[in-house]
């Protein structure tokens, strides 16, 4: 074992396992008190990426139980008390199993030993790279330890309570999620601090780095209960923790006006190595590149506290769906929009339809299928359709019951495992009315319903305004806006309820109707008609069956680099189109060239060229879309040489919303979205 190591861990062993054996027999056994209990003392040298752990695993009742640990450590020792254990592990899918058993009466115990040694740290991934490779790592710029690693024995799929000591050598500082015990530091005896999570907890991830630590106090705006909130901070962004803790002060006191109390004692933001963001419960783990980003504060920060409700305070169900991300997404980064104004949210909105618009069926799932954001399909679904569903359903019940339910929701399900079932049970129980066919067709259906109005007619004598609805099969049942523009000028929304496949309306009108205009502010989820949307970028990063066409013949090294481009513009291995493009194939395309090889290929396709308006000479690149005559997109990017093609790699990415980008070197000097048009039929006047 590392000398580190070995000298804080003996010092240690005795005086926290005791501590934590007497807590865990000790506390009285309540309805809402976890069945398991962990007891995890664990140090860490970055150093050597050595870990040595210890665990005592308390289980209230008795039954069969697999217990996990990844196969990249070792169990040193192992022992069971009251269980009947296998001392050989079965080996599947990287990880060592064990089969336990044990009769009715508990309580029982397992005491296990484990070391082992950590992955390297690698600064360069992008937050998909972590979010697609969960294992332990550590270096001087940070460790993490991921639930997902299995990097501490656990019990599958069971949910428990837990106490972590943790050890790191002098400078450096770590957490787990939970209420700090105790802390202290020096250069003999290294970092050491305790935490301990009370409440039934789905998994125990680890974070450590050089931290500077800023801390501040916060008082309940629900009860008598003072909060503590902590920046862990790399030091190159240290000072911007001030500005960290103020804006969670306001999100606390937001989300418990809104929803309820705070559930937990303290909070905190977590600096990470790589750009990636995760929330956990009482903290968020976000890069340090993302943390500097000047308009995080007014919005992803937002998300992951809500998440200390929804997802790390109320657990989603996974087997039935996760509708956690999509609640989160609609009291947070949607509620910021309407808190901005209505143009802003109403754009959140058609970002939603839009996203939906790009996806291929085979990429379309049930909001029940979705369980975690994986890819930005997945995303598309379960965050934004499951936040247009709660959108929907507000308007349905009404901002002051829809906020009642969810008050409910949170004192009836709070540190509960929880399923779409019981939401639709709490808003049914709120608002006194069935809400089956709302939650079923939103949550069972791929796909979304296409609307139409199909005629529009008014008749002089009886000043009356008739209306056909129009919808695809299968049918939905919709509350529809539409809105009617007088020839004065003015104008009104009516609200038509269809439920069929094609349904007339008749209302009276005191003014003279000039055109009607259907669902303009987008409050339906829905599939947007062809002049409601406008090609944009993010269509051939998000659509599956995207094909690439590179313009570089007999240029290896920039056709390389072009290749690379494409790849992270769409997330995987691209798929490159080698013969000429069929003008009837509906599958978006995404072309890479220099300027003279695009215009020469443009002219050869019969498609326009790259529009006026958007041509600048200083420019080194261009991307633009086109929408091709049979409807599909065509992204193209346009660059001056290759050395300005190599510095479009980690820019253009994020740009997918916008229709049109220029850039100069790394710069954008321009970019848009090209107008779109909403449905609008002109009124025909009868006598």
């Amino acid at each position: 074992m590392n000398k580190f190591l070995r000298r804080v861990f003996a010092a240690r062993h005795i005086k926290e396992c005791l501590l934590v054996l007497m807590l865990s027999v000790s506390m009285p056994v309540m309805a809402e008190q976890p069945a398991m209990h962990y007891a995890i003392t664990v140090a860490i040298d970055p150093a050597s990426r050595q870990l040595q752990g210890r665990s005592i695993i308390t289980v209230a009742q008795g039954g069969h139980f697999e217990l996990m640990l990844s196969r990249r450590f070792k169990v040193t020792a192992l022992r069971a008390v009251g269980f009947r254990i296998a001392q050989e592990a079965a080996h599947q899918r990287g990880l060592q199993i064990w089969q336990l058993t044990a009769g009715k009466d508990g309580p029982f115990r397992i005491e296990i030993d484990w070391q082992g040694e950590l992955a390297v740290l690698d600064t360069s991934l992008d937050h998909a790279q972590t979010l697609g490779r969960p294992i332990p790592v550590t270096g001087a710029e940070g460790t993490f330890l991921p639930n997902a690693a299995i990097w501490y024995p656990q019990i599958a799929g069971a949910l428990a309570s837990y106490q972590v000591d943790l050890t790191l050598p002098y400078g450096q500082r770590g957490l787990v999620a939970g209420r700090l015990l105790n802390e202290s530091e020096s250069e003999l005896e290294g970092y050491q601090a305790g935490f301990v999570f009370q409440q039934p907890a789905e998994g125990i991830a680890l974070m450590a780095g050089p931290y500077t630590i800023s801390s501040a106090t916060l008082q309940s705006a629900a009860s008598n209960k003072t909060l503590s909130l902590r920046t862990y901070f790399h030091p190159s962004i240290a000072d911007l923790a001030d500005d960290y803790l103020e804006s969670v002060k306001h999100y606390i006191h937001l989300y418990e006006r809104w929803i309820g109390e705070y559930p937990y004692s303290e909070f905190s933001v977590v600096s990470s190595p790589t750009p990636t963001g995760f929330g956990m419960p009482t903290l968020t783990y976000l890069g340090v590149s993302v943390l500097r980003l000047p308009f995080i504060r007014m919005t992803s920060l937002g998300h992951e506290v809500l998440h200390n409700w929804w997802g790390n305070g109320v657990y989603p169900d996974y087997a039935s769906g996760n509708w956690s991300e999509g609640l989160t997404t609609f009291m947070a980064d949607y509620a910021y929009k309407e808190q901005e104004s209505d143009e802003a949210a109403r754009d959140m909105r058609l970002d939603w339809l839009r996203d939906f618009n790009l996806l291929a069926p085979s990429q379309d799932q049930p909001l029940l299928a979705f369980t975690s954001r994986t890819h930005a399909a997945s995303k598309i679904v379960g965050y934004n359709k499951a936040a247009m569903l709660f959108f929907m359903l507000r308007d349905l019940l009404g901002e002051a019951t829809f906020d009642r339910a969810i008050r409910t929701l949170w004192q009836q399900q709070r540190f509960r495992v929880t399923a779409w079932q019981d939401i639709q049970r709490v808003f049914e129980t709120v608002s006194g009315r069935s809400l089956d066919h709302f939650f079923s067709q939103w949550l069972k259906r791929t796909g979304a319903p296409a609307l139409q109005i199909s005629q529009a007619t008014y008749s002089r004598s009886e000043q009356r305004l008739s209306l056909m609805l129009k919808q695809t099969a299968p049918v939905y049942d919709l509350r529809v806006p539409i809105l009617v523009r007088s020839q004065s000028g003015a104008e009104e929304t009516l609200f038509l309820d269809l439920g069929a496949e094609s349904q007339s309306y008749q209302r009276v009108l005191s003014e003279l109707p000039k055109e009607v205009v259907l669902d303009p502010d987008f409050r339906v989820f829905r599939q947007l008609a062809a002049d409601e949307t406008v090609p944009i970028l993010r269509e051939v990063m998000v659509n599956q069956t995207t094909r690439t066409l590179l313009l570089f013949p007999h240029q290896a090294a920039a056709y390389r680099v072009a290749y690379e481009l494409a790849g992270r513009m769409q997330g995987r291995e691209p798929e490159i189109e080698r013969s000429p493009i069929a003008m009837d194939d509906e599958r978006p395309v995404l072309v890479v060239g220099l300027g003279s090889q695009v215009d020469d290929w443009l002219v050869q396709q019969g498609l326009p060229a790259m529009p006026a308006e958007i041509r600048q000479e200083s420019a080194s690149a261009h991307a633009w879309t086109v929408r091709r005559p049979n409807g599909a997109t065509l992204a193209i990017v346009a660059v001056k040489d290759e050395a300005s093609l190599s510095k479009l790699g980690r820019a253009l990415p994020h740009y997918g919303r916008q229709s049109y980008v220029v850039f100069s070197g790394p710069a954008v000097i321009d970019r848009g979205v090209w107008p779109m048009r909403p449905q609008v039929l002109p009124v025909q006047f009868l006598p």
